[in-house]
């Protein structure tokens, strides 16, 4: 079954200063760091959302199939709508869900989430005391409630919350790490 990845780069990065896709991260761009993640994971189609500056990540990047979010500013749930949109012609059964802010993630997190992936699955990576985070799985019978409670930061977060005991928690800490970038001092920390 064809599992799609999704990888959500469209904001601007208000406390970083600058978006995160721009961000150099071991001689490329953080946003092609992460796309590559999905795509060694085997996620396929990548679909990557960019918003703010989105001409700029263009220019520097070889991103696979890119949806231009003219709502970025509106906050994830409108990046998370316009992914899922573009992905609703292709044959994925589900689709891996991950931030560009997160270098330390892997493609074994990334797997261990899609594992078992089919049309009604829902997934969840956590970390440290069992702390929710991305990668998340969504499978296709979930994207049209995905896409109803996806409004302003808010992604599939209060969907899977409905979903309770449906929602498949996947221990990624040994595999990954969960932390972002969000501030300069963590961003000056990125291996250029």
């Amino acid at each position: 079954m064809v599992t799609a990845g999704l990888l959500l780069a469209a904001g601007a990065g208000r406390r970083l200063g600058r978006p995160k896709a721009l961000l150099p991260y071991r001689g490329r761009l953080l946003v092609d760091h992460a796309a590559a993640i999905l795509t060694a994971a085997g996620c396929q189609p990548v679909v990557v959302v960019l918003g703010a500056q989105a001409d700029q990540v263009r220019a520097r990047t070889r991103l696979p199939d890119v949806v231009l979010n003219d709502d970025w500013a509106t906050g994830m749930g409108s990046s998370l709508r316009a992914g899922l949109s573009a992905l609703t012609a292709s044959a994925a059964v589900a689709v891996v869900v991950t931030l560009v802010d997160m270098p330390d993630l892997t493609p074994a997190a990334v797997r261990r989430v899609a594992r078992d992936a089919t049309a009604d699955a829902l997934a969840v990576a956590t970390y440290a005391d069992g702390r929710r985070g991305h990668p998340v799985l969504l499978g296709r019978d979930h994207w049209a409630g995905v896409t109803e409670s996806a409004v302003g930061d808010r992604g599939a977060r209060d969907y899977l919350r409905a979903q309770g005991e449906a929602v498949r928690l996947v221990p990624c800490a040994d595999v990954a790490d969960d932390t972002d970038v969000d501030l300069p001092e963590q961003a000056a920390r990125l291996p250029g």
